[in-house]
């Protein structure tokens, strides 16, 4: 593999057969990139990451940047978190940034412009879609469908084959930044294995989507779904069973 002078990569990095790395890019020290990689224009890979085999990174994206922590933050700390690891066979777009201590398993394809936080896990096959920012501490299971500008708040856990569809915002603060109560309080959401979220919905702190679930599109959920049951409004309100021919055992 050639390197050319605009290109900084540490002489403690491995860089795999047949991988190409673009202009303006760093690779840090002790990272490891497997073979048959693509790794754009003006990337920055911090000490350590580990990227397998057959990834593509496109143009302006970070991997594994430190969490900036502000004065008064209460959900960020001041510890190290451990490299990145990206799995054989992602795709990661333009502008992305994926932070310390975040681990994407095989064939996830994160698109352009969005931020997946430390302590993230992704896994294997799902799509995290534009724009989309996924905060810290949470769970992503395999073959989910996160689509443009989602926000999934921090201490959230989305299980297996789920879709949470554009523009779905999340929070885990019931005191909306005010009292020192809310620090006993925090926490993200849950939406179980083939849950599904339609367009511009809302959950609130702590709420609890079952299994097979489904939130119509613009609703506001401030309790907990019981499995296989479709809810809708502000405040959301139980319509009706899912239909069984779109439940996930009937796919």
């Amino acid at each position: 593999m050639g390197v050319t002078m605009s290109q900084h990569i540490s002489p403690t990095a491995i860089i795999g057969k047949d991988t190409t790395v673009g202009l303006n890019t760093v690779v840090g020290d002790g990272v490891i990139i497997g073979d048959n990689c693509r790794i754009g224009h003006n990337v920055v890979i911090h000490a350590g990451v580990k990227i397998g085999s057959r990834v593509r990174i496109d143009d302006n994206t970070v991997i594994g940047k430190q969490p900036m922590k502000a004065t008064i933050s209460v959900m960020t700390n001041d510890r190290e978190f451990p490299p990145s690891v990206i799995g054989d066979d992602c795709i990661i777009g333009s502008s992305v940034v994926i932070y310390a201590g975040s681990q994407l398993a095989p064939k996830v394809l994160v698109a352009d412009l969005s931020t997946i936080r430390e302590d993230v896990t992704i896994g294997e096959g799902t799509i995290v879609g534009r724009g989309v920012a996924i905060e810290n501490h949470c769970t992503v299971g395999a073959y989910c469908k996160i689509e443009t500008n989602v926000y999934l708040t921090a201490h959230s856990t989305v299980e297996d084959r789920c879709f949470i569809a554009p523009c779905v915002a999340t929070s885990n603060d019931n005191y909306v930044g005010r009292t020192r109560e809310r620090f006993k309080h925090f926490k993200g959401v849950t939406l179980k294995k083939g849950g599904r979220i339609g367009t511009n919905a809302t959950i609130l702190p702590g709420k609890v989507i079952g299994e097979d679930a489904l939130i119509g599109a613009g609703a506001v959920v401030t309790n907990d779904v019981p499995p296989r049951k479709i809810f809708v409004g502000n405040p959301a309100k139980e319509l009706r069973d899912v239909p069984a021919e779109q439940l996930l055992e009937n796919q």
